[in-house]
């Protein structure tokens, strides 16, 4: 056996060194004639594939189109192998030279080593966690592996309600400590709030002395708490959308122990990031000059966190916070007070879904109060938001999506008129319009003008099975387009080899998961939370919805590097993936994720009855 196989390919890229030198002493070579069946119906699995030199399709059993590649250093089949039964057609679609390994062989490499047995044969869910696993200590630093409990968080001190101010003064310089957590046993029930330094200025002002105030009525309760064993990214999060420098640190139990408290500051110098800091200056900018500047911080910030090993979709869930305070904060300084009281700002699409990472279009609206007269210059109030978030990055929506546009903007009762007409006359243009409401999520103003519309629409929806085909039909908007799978390998010099994400995984997925929402009725707008709704009502197969949303996350995440690439070498972000580029591991997991893609459209078809659209 030549020393020249690649262990660093999945999955071999796992093995210790005394199981590489299993693989050197068992493994074969076999050559395979273009157009000869390497495994097929009457074929029974006995080895394990690794391809040298050519190129292998993979065909359903009886179907005509290929659903799946393998070139260089890629494996197939494990899965034929584990079961005895070949889950496909193997056909050499060129000369192919291939390693073959046993499946005795393979077998005792799956006794010796998990990891590889789970690269293997695991569904995508188990797969993702294995590669997860032996990312090892870089992982386990990253902001979303890491426990809050893992950072020096501060030992809790206790008062009743009833100690005075001046008492508390005494223990804050005794013990060195900038906060007390208050009980106050008389409430029905009991309630915990929390005393700071920060808050003695509201005690001076209180007008008591000191040494009879108690310091009860000066403390704030309804205090924002995380769990210990919370991710330290959610628990930045919480402090972002809370706008608290502190939270409460619960033990891990359902119970309401306190353990202590983790102050911002500490978080912030454990991430050794300036998260916190873009939030600060969000919130204390004065002119949009200001706001620019903390938006291109958050770009970077994502790049640090993706190089850092963050996982997408906390990555993803801190950046909508922070864009929420941004959209917040700039809606603010260019609308008279008395507008934003009246209006609600809502963002839509991936911005809307918490999956918005690198700058898109623009997908936006407002709101208006039924009744409210809107003042005189609105016009100009609004193309003036929409200029300012040109200025920050954001490109004019080319379906006019923004508040600029008079389509977008209105009272209550006019959108949910927009509405019922979007459900009423599905077409083309309609159904787009209607897709991109569904994910509004509120960012300034009164939210519950948007819950009241949301509602609206909900009812109008109700039982409307052709309509909800028709909605959901538009999964198949890029059906057509089957040279995908041929574009992951095929390596010619003619060959498009790169790939359009969003249209290929992203928005099969999304809009999916959309579609199955709107028939739900859920009000919930991430696709991950629309699918652990619709898991828990029995409208989606557990397995498949954790597959979908790891799949979603995986697309993000390739999408997300290939767009930081281009931004560091000075061209646009396409979001576009070249395949030829990617490591052998993450080929694999395409070709996996893409199968989920199918798997998942088929499932839509059945459940919407696609065939009679």
């Amino acid at each position: 056996m030549p020393n020249a196989f690649n262990f660093q390919a999945s999955p071999f890229d796992c093995l210790a060194g005394d199981e590489q030198q299993v693989v050197r002493a068992g493994v074969d070579i076999a050559y395979f004639r273009e157009g000869d069946a390497i495994l097929d119906e009457g074929i029974p699995p006995t080895h394990l594939f690794v391809v040298i030199k050519g190129f292998v399709r993979q065909y359903e059993l009886g179907g005509a189109e290929p659903v799946a590649g393998f070139g260089p250093n890629d494996t197939f089949d494990g899965r034929s192998l584990l079961t005895g039964q070949v889950a496909g057609r193997f056909v050499a679609a060129e000369e192919v030279l291939a390693y073959q390994l046993s499946r005795e062989l393979v077998n005792g490499l799956i006794a010796r080593n998990a990891t590889f047995g789970a690269r293997l044969f695991s569904d995508l869910s188990n797969k993702l966690a294995a590669i997860a696993g032996q990312r090892g200590r870089h992982e386990l630093q990253s902001l979303e592996m890491a426990r809050v409990d893992a950072i020096a968080i501060r030992a809790p001190h206790f008062v009743d309600a009833d100690c005075d101010v001046l008492s508390v003064v005494r223990l804050f310089q005794s013990e060195r400590a900038t906060n007390v957590l208050v009980r106050d046993a008389r409430a029905d029930p009991p309630r915990l709030g929390i005393f700071t330094v920060t808050a003695l200025q509201r005690a001076v002002l209180h007008g008591a002395p000191l040494d009879r105030l108690p310091v009860g009525e000066v403390a704030s309760f309804g205090l924002v708490s995380v769990r210990a064993g919370d991710p330290v990214g959610d628990a930045l999060t919480v402090m972002v959308r809370h706008k608290v420098h502190r939270v409460v640190v619960m033990a891990d139990d359902a119970g309401e122990q306190v353990i202590g408290v983790l102050e911002a500051m500490d978080l912030f110098s454990f991430l050794a990031n300036h998260s916190y800091l873009i939030n600060r200056e969000i919130a204390e900018a004065r002119d949009l000059p200001a706001l620019g500047q903390a938006c291109d911080h958050i770009t970077r910030l994502i790049g640090l966190l993706h190089r850092g090993g963050t996982r997408v979709g906390q990555i993803a869930t801190l950046v909508q916070a922070l864009n929420a305070k941004l959209f917040e904060r700039t809606w603010q300084l260019i609308a008279p007070p008395e507008l934003v009281a009246n209006s609600c700002l809502i963002v839509m699409g991936s911005e809307g879904r918490g999956e918005q990472l690198l700058k898109t279009d623009q997908d936006n609206g407002l709101l208006l109060r039924d009744g409210y007269a809107p003042p005189e210059d609105f016009d100009a109030i609004c193309a003036r938001m929409t200029q300012a978030l040109v200025d920050f990055g954001y490109p004019p929506c080319p379906g006019g999506v923004m508040l600029s546009n008079p389509l977008w903007r209105g009272s209550g009762r006019e959108f949910a008129q927009r509405a019922q007409d979007w459900l009423l006359q599905p077409d083309g243009d309609n159904l787009m319009s209607l897709a991109i409401f569904l994910d509004a999520h509120a960012v300034c103003g009164d939210a519950s003008l948007l819950a009241g519309v949301r509602e609206r629409l909900f009812t109008i929806a109700t039982d409307n099975e052709p309509m909800l085909a028709r909605f959901a039909s538009v999964v198949d908007a890029f059906a057509a387009d089957t040279g995908w799978w041929h574009r992951i390998l095929d390596f010619g010099d003619d060959a498009e080899r790169s790939l359009d994400i969003k249209k290929q995984g992203l928005f099969p997925l999304v809009h999916g998961v959309r579609s199955l929402a709107l028939a739900a009725h859920l009000a919930e707008t991430s696709t991950a939370a629309r699918l652990q709704a619709l898991a828990a009502r029995g409208q989606i197969e557990r397995t498949l919805a954790d597959d979908v949303l790891q799949s979603l996350h995986f697309f993000m995440n390739l999408r997300l590097a290939a767009g930081l690439e281009e931004r560091e070498a000075g061209k646009t972000v396409s979001g576009r993936v070249d395949p030829a580029k990617l490591n052998s591991l993450d080929r694999d997991l395409l070709k996996d994720t893409l199968q989920v893609v199918k798997r998942f459209r088929r499932m839509l078809r059945l459940r919407f009855h696609l065939d009679a659209v």
